[in-house]
């Protein structure tokens, strides 16, 4: 063989290994689907039903008065915390060839739903019918408080995510709400942490989805959490429901 046309051919080999290897690094990251979280739990509160006003107004008078009243409402729950965990390759026993921990904060999303066997490949931002359901199996009848899911979720100014490599929910699409910090409203704005979205998969089966955040101050100021949610609930059975968990790690 000539020098020269080794050279060429050497020069061939190296421009196609330069070229995978540049494809190799524009690859997007493969995306596993959201899987189920082991829920540890902390503390459950609740506030009293504080202290009654009174008054000793004498015989022979009208007094005018008005009341104000702050009362607890059964028909929704909260859930606050941190997320912790890894990435492993395991088979279908569990068993774990290898694992990684995070090295940086775990970005992602935390869902939630009264089902315990969700499709997250094709989820799609929750529609009226589906949210109108889920008002109706937790006997929300009385609308003056305007606490019904749809009153409560009435924004769509959020983030966009990825739920699984084929599933991307874009911004500003799904009813949205805002858990308050520092015991106050946050208002509505995209780039507020503890936005909540609600999103159904393929079965119209609702899920609570909120973004993971870095440590953020809560509600109380006085911890700081990775998420915070809301979840409805029905006042009117004698059984709470159970809600099911699912984290989706980054």
């Amino acid at each position: 063989m000539e020098t020269g046309a080794f050279i060429h051919g050497g020069l061939a080999l190296a421009i196609l290994a330069l070229l995978f290897i540049g494809s190799a690094i524009v690859l997007p990251r493969a995306v596993a689907d959201p899987a189920g979280a082991t829920v540890i739990n902390i503390s459950t509160e609740t506030v009293g039903i504080g202290n009654p006003g009174n008054r000793s107004d004498p015989g022979g008078t009208i007094t005018t008065i008005t009341l104000n009243a702050v009362q607890q409402n059964l028909r929704w729950k909260a859930y606050v915390g941190n997320v912790s965990g890894y990435l492993t390759l395991d088979d279908s026993s569990g068993n774990t060839i290898y694992d990684w921990t995070f090295t940086t904060a775990i970005n992602g999303q935390v869902y939630v739903s009264r089902y315990d066997n969700l499709t997250f490949i094709g989820a799609q931002c929750a529609n009226q019918t589906i949210i109108t359901a889920e008002d109706t199996f937790n006997n929300v009848t009385i609308f003056a408080a305007g606490d019904t899911i749809n009153h409560t979720f009435n924004y769509t100014l959020h983030k966009g995510f990825t739920v699984t490599s084929s599933t991307q929910i874009a911004n500003d699409t799904c009813p949205t709400t805002y858990t308050y910090i520092n015991d106050s409203s946050q208002g509505n704005n995209a780039s507020n942490p503890f936005q909540e979205t609600l999103l159904q998969d393929p079965n119209d089966y609702l899920m609570y989805v909120t973004l993971i955040e870095d440590n953020v101050a809560g509600y109380d100021l006085a911890r700081n959490f990775d998420f915070q949610l809301l979840v409805a609930e029905s006042d009117q059975k004698a059984t709470p429901t159970t809600y099911y968990f699912y984290t989706n790690l980054v």
